[in-house]
């Protein structure tokens, strides 16, 4: 199989995020960036299909901070080629960077019958989990999103997948390849890499560097402005034993007229 999976930075939310003078950026002194999480269960779930069935996992980024860590770490769990697309991605939003990421792989005529292409189901600055179908879109390739197992059949070169819909319900799915998916979780947690083999990565793999020359005049959907959420200071803290509990509860609800 030829594996292709996606991998962004997003901002920490562990962290403390403050909004840029702009009004419309995050104030990139305050960042941290990570991995997306559904990013990483794509790339888990890639790796465990090339050990079940044999293949290659390409990873591709862009460029961001701390992003070199990420990509590391990503070739210590077993992809075996990394490519970082050089630029100033920052303000993008997901229609435009799946228009990146689809440039890159029919200028680099990456896909052939046998390829599968995988990313993180949704992020935290792409909560919809539009990227993956805009990706399908310009690659005019069936795609799927919200994955939870994925299942190759060589005799016939398509998957069988299961996504998940809302209300707890799941479907099945056979997929003819190429295909892209959105994956929500890998079959099993991504891997725990040492530090030390991460280490030894950084000093023996290569992260392939790619410039775009064309400027993306669209960077998707644009931000008018960003708000912190309001402090209302209406927290109630209530004291004592069940019973004195439930009772100002029941004051409370009384007074507000919800009883």
């Amino acid at each position: 199989m030829n594996l292709i999976v996606f991998l962004k930075m997003v901002p920490d939310t562990v962290e403390e995020l403050k909004i840029a003078s702009d009004g419309k950026t995050l104030d990139p002194d305050w960042l941290r960036m990570k991995a997306n999480e559904n990013d990483e269960h794509a790339v888990e779930e890639a790796v465990i299909l090339k050990e079940k069935y044999g293949g290659t996992v390409t990873l591709v980024t862009l460029d961001a901070p701390e992003v070199d860590e990420a990509i590391y770490t990503a070739l210590a769990k077993g992809c075996d080629k990394a490519v970082k697309i050089l630029g100033d991605w920052q303000n993008f939003t997901s229609p435009a960077i799946a228009e990146v990421f689809a440039k890159y792989l029919k200028e680099n005529n990456l896909i052939d019958s046998k390829t599968l292409i995988l990313t993180g189901s949704q992020a935290t600055d792409d909560i919809e989990g539009e990227l993956v179908y805009y990706l399908g879109e310009y690659l005019e390739l069936p795609v799927y999103g919200v994955v939870t197992y994925v299942q190759y059949n060589e005799n016939k070169n398509n998957i069988l997948i299961r996504k998940e819909f809302s209300g707890g319900l799941r479907g099945e799915f056979e997929v003819e390849l190429p295909a892209v998916l959105g994956i929500q979780a890998a079959e099993n947690p991504p891997r725990y890499v040492p530090i030390a083999k991460i280490r030894a990565m950084m000093k023996s793999a290569n992260i392939e560097e790619l410039e775009f020359t064309q400027d993306f005049a669209s960077k998707g959907i644009e931000i008018e402005k960003l708000y912190e959420p309001e402090v209302a200071g209406k927290a109630v803290m209530l004291e004592g034993n069940p019973e004195e509990i439930a009772t100002k509860i029941v004051e409370i609800l009384t007074d507000k007229g919800l009883i």
